[in-house]
């Protein structure tokens, strides 16, 4: 009987690690790509807001 008890109690304890684990490597993943994300948007040129006002260069 103590030795289930001990066998669940690792078992338990061995799966909490693990989910604590793959929470952390999905973060770090999650930051990585944040990352990557805010250095493209730096990379792209910056263009003025386009102005409310439409002008006819053919008239």
């Amino acid at each position: 009987m103590m030795d289930s008890i001990a066998a669940g109690s690792v078992s338990l304890s061995s799966a909490e690690l693990m989910q604590n684990y793959a929470i952390a490597m999905a973060k770090k993943s999650m930051d990585t790509t944040e990352q990557i994300a805010q250095n493209l948007l730096e990379m792209l040129p910056q263009q003025p807001a386009p102005s409310p006002y439409t002008f006819d260069v053919y008239a």
